[in-house]
């Protein structure tokens, strides 16, 4: 009798490995020993959703009306709220029918654009290191990825242009994210998007921005928003959310701005794929964005709090780092002594085996990652610092 075997598609075949895998299999092998395990490794808010969120909820699902279908774009009152924080913050008109569309979270809205957008043949700029949705949304839709060194000055928008000019075929698309998640690196001003808006009209090329941490920032700076820049709307779109800076990941709620032929696009692709998220939790996210800023700033000040401790341990167990002004990261080099021959990969897993302490290795993100590491800051004060006991003293034996 001939084998019965059932074969992925090409799609699931040309993704690249999944590098987490191994990593998040041992943990969860630690935690069934019941072995405490300090995890640092994901960007999951541990710190609750504001209270009166949670209340709007609570009210909004007891209301029949919000327990059928919702609409894929997202509510008008939602979409239009975002239109009022662009407004209030960046100083960017949008228009909610048209260039507002709420996600399912940002990557799910990201995902789906790249499906909308891209196909078998065609070429995405992304920089290398990046979070990994970056490359894998591109390869889900069938699209072929070109990095380039990661950079936030004019040299790397050089290389960016000089790929734009020389690969065959052209880009369709570069993907931006800045504050820049796993490195945490910033823009100091709107010039960086500027000239990316130039080389995007010059070649024709669609930009995405993932924003996603454009609210939670420290020490008084102000991620800027892409589409506050002059014809921005005109090439591209931009994805932020409430996952982080409200303490919402589980709730889903992201959202996409900008051109109105990308909107459209991912709003005739969701279409077909979702009816939307469920309407109480709309609701409950515009009173968010209109109450709980405070309550941002709160938990900004959290991070700032517990980056200042995470970069003070790094130093004393000899990694280096830059401290970071916006994300919930820090990204810090391990020192090859500390290495010993081994990818960041290996590393990581033997802090969860001998350090009960989980981190992101840079090989993760890319290429240019190795050797470094992406240090989450979900945990307490006292958390952090006996996650980084616990690694001393694993360098310091072995």
């Amino acid at each position: 009798m001939t084998e019965f075997k059932i074969e992925p598609s090409e799609r699931i075949k040309r993704l690249p490995p999944y590098l987490f895998g191994r990593l998040n299999a041992l943990k969860l092998e630690k935690r069934q020993q019941q072995i405490d395990i300090i995890d640092l490794g994901m960007g999951n808010p541990s710190d609750p959703t504001p209270q009166v969120i949670v209340d709007k909820l609570c009210e909004a699902a007891r209301d029949p009306r919000n327990q059928r279908y919702s609409a894929s774009r997202g509510i008008f009152n939602l979409r239009k709220e975002v239109a009022i924080k662009y407004a209030k913050k960046y100083n960017v008109e949008l228009d909610p029918n048209s260039e507002v569309l709420a996600c399912i979270g940002s990557k799910e809205g990201f995902s789906h654009l790249c499906l909308a957008m891209l196909g078998p043949g065609d070429t995405v700029i992304v920089a290398d290191p990046a979070f990994p949705i970056h490359i894998y949304a591109v390869a889900l839709a069938g699209a072929n990825v070109v990095t380039v060194p990661l950079g936030n000055t004019q040299e790397s928008l050089n290389i960016i242009k000089e790929v734009c000019e020389k690969h065959f075929p052209r880009p369709k698309m570069m993907i931006l994210n800045f504050p820049h998640n796993p490195t945490a690196m910033t823009l100091d001003d709107i010039s960086y998007f500027e000239t990316v808006v130039d080389i995007a009209r010059k070649f024709n090329i669609a930009v995405i921005h993932d924003f996603a941490y454009g609210d939670t920032c420290f020490d008084g700076y102000k991620a800027p928003s892409f589409l506050s820049v002059k014809g921005a709307k005109d090439v591209g779109v931009e994805f932020s959310t409430l996952s982080k800076a409200y303490n919402m990941a589980g709730w889903r709620i992201g959202f996409a701005a900008g051109n109105k032929q990308m909107i459209e696009a991912l709003a005739t692709i969701k279409g077909y794929y979702d009816y939307g998220i469920f309407q109480a939790a709309q609701i409950a996210a515009i009173i968010a964005m209109r109450h709980c800023e405070n309550d941002m700033l709160e938990q900004n000040k959290k991070y700032a709090m517990r980056r200042d401790v995470v970069c003070e341990c790094l130093s004393r167990v000899g990694w280096q780092v830059e401290k970071p002004r916006a994300s919930m990261f820090v990204w810090a080099r391990v020192p090859d002594e500390q290495l010993k021959g081994k990818g960041t990969i290996d590393f990581a897993m033997d802090l969860v085996e001998n350090a009960n302490v989980v981190v992101s290795p840079g090989r993760a993100f890319g290429e240019n990652g190795e050797g470094f590491m992406r240090i989450a800051l979900v945990e307490n004060e006292n958390r952090l610092r006996q996650a980084f006991r616990n690694i001393k003293k694993y360098i310091q034996k072995g």
